[in-house]
């Protein structure tokens, strides 16, 4: 369910990017070229969708890393 939702989100954030390849081991930034102002916008989308926020010093480098954030964070 977590993982649906991030897919929908990352397809709003980066339009341009295909999104059905992507798995838990689906790299942010190497593979779907996620810049700084794509992480930011899909850091805001993240916090709204799971009524969360991220701490300052969070940093994802997979889907799965993110998956579980979110996961573990969720209210």
């Amino acid at each position: 369910m977590i993982f649906d939702k991030l897919i929908a989100i990352l397809q709003r954030v980066k339009p341009n990017v295909d999104v059905s390849g992507v798995t838990m081991d689906t790299r942010l930034i190497t593979d779907l070229g996620i810049d700084s102002l794509s992480m930011m916008l899909l850091a805001i989308s993240v916090e709204d969708e799971f009524d969360m926020e991220f701490g300052d010093d969070t940093n994802f480098n997979t889907v799965k890393e993110l998956c579980d954030y979110i996961e573990a964070n969720t209210k």
